[in-house]
């Protein structure tokens, strides 16, 4: 396994790109360790593909650099970086058999027949496929076909990374969980450095220890599910993650507290917005905001029960704010007040969070 390095990587497609939005990849510089479960999530159209394909040597950078374990392979071409990949749709050979399909890529390396055997079974009892060796791969449904795709890319030990590209979007819905959980299982066994490319963000809140979040051509924030959720680095990265999605009001600073329409709001920390802001705001997710006996005058607009807990919308000068209540809290009939928590509160000035 290795680790994986993009120093100041920049791709674009065109042959002189003068403007940013030329660029399909601004300037990035991440890092993923060894071992580590990452998931790349993002919208269609951010650049995850290309990111991809940048790493497994499909496509070389326009600028910057690729490193494995130190090592520049950005000039090595796809074939000798050792990357196992498994793509949106199964990729198995109909006329052979599982057993025969999960063994190809160790046979075309000429790996001896009893340690092909051994690793063959190991992957078929993690992915539940022990009882379907002897089966034809035609016989079996979507499903089972990229379980084997997944048995593919895992079942070589030698590899410096395995990248899933949107695996599970050919999955039927009921079967999406199981196949989540169990990849999660998978990293956990194999060990390997493990990229989860999606746009989903279940899917990569599932599987990932650390989440790289994309948003046009740039990565607007690592971290893990809670850091992403609890305080995101980006207003995107707010809006992308948590459904409903996190609340952003228009404020402005006083004496070092945001102040929204005159009502002064408490945060952590004084807050010192960087000379020629365009944009202040107040960024805060519904599940920490309650009604309280004073604060923030609302009146509230619409009540959506969901199950275990209910959205409410407020407004406030014509400006809508969702909140995110456990069911047995109680809802004013008509208007009430907001009190917001004062550690989940952040201001973002053009986007970026003020730290």
């Amino acid at each position: 396994m290795a680790k994986i390095t993009l120093d100041k990587i920049r791709h674009s497609y065109l042959e002189q790109p003068e403007s940013p939005a030329d660029w399909a990849l601004k300037q990035l510089n991440v890092v993923w360790s060894d071992s580590g479960a990452y998931a790349l999530l993002g919208p269609s159209g951010c650049g995850k593909t290309t990111l991809l394909n940048v790493i497994s040597g499909l496509l070389r950078p326009s600028a910057g650099r690729v490193l494995f374990d130190e090592r520049d392979v950005t000039d090595i071409p796809s074939d000798k970086r050792d990357i196992a990949q498994v793509f949106q749709f199964p990729v198995v050979y109909d006329t052979m058999s599982v057993y025969d399909n999960l063994a190809f890529p160790l046979r075309n390396r000429k790996v001896p027949e009893r340690q092909v055997k051994q690793r063959v079974h190991e992957i078929a009892r993690m992915l539940d496929l022990e009882d379907l060796l002897h089966n034809r791969a035609a016989h079996l449904t979507a499903d089972g076909k990229q379980k084997i795709s997944l048995g593919r890319g895992l079942v070589r030990s030698d590899v410096n990374v395995i990248m899933f590209d949107e695996p599970l979007t050919v999955i039927d819905p009921h079967l999406k969980w199981q196949l989540r959980s169990k990849l999660k299982q998978l990293h956990q066994e194999v060990g390997a450095t493990m990229i989860y490319v999606t746009h989903d963000q279940t899917e990569a809140l599932t599987f990932a220890d650390q989440v790289v979040v994309m948003h046009d051509g740039e990565v607007v924030q690592i971290g893990t599910p809670v850091e992403l959720f609890e305080k995101p680095s980006h207003t995107f990265v707010g809006h992308f993650i948590g459904s409903p999605g996190m609340n952003l009001l228009p404020c402005e600073i006083e004496n070092g507290l945001p102040s929204f329409f005159g009502h002064r709001l408490e945060t952590v920390r004084a807050v010192k917005p960087p000379a020629g802001a365009s944009r202040i705001e107040i960024g805060i997710r519904p599940e920490f905001i309650r009604f309280a006996d004073q604060g923030l005058p609302v009146e509230v607009v619409k009540v959506n029960d969901v199950g275990r807990y209910r959205i409410v919308e407020v407004a406030h000068q014509a400006h809508l704010i969702k909140l995110v209540l456990p069911e047995q809290l109680p809802v004013p009939e008509r208007s009430g007040w907001l009190a917001f928590e004062r550690d989940k509160t952040n201001v973002y000035v053009d986007g970026w969070i003020v730290t």
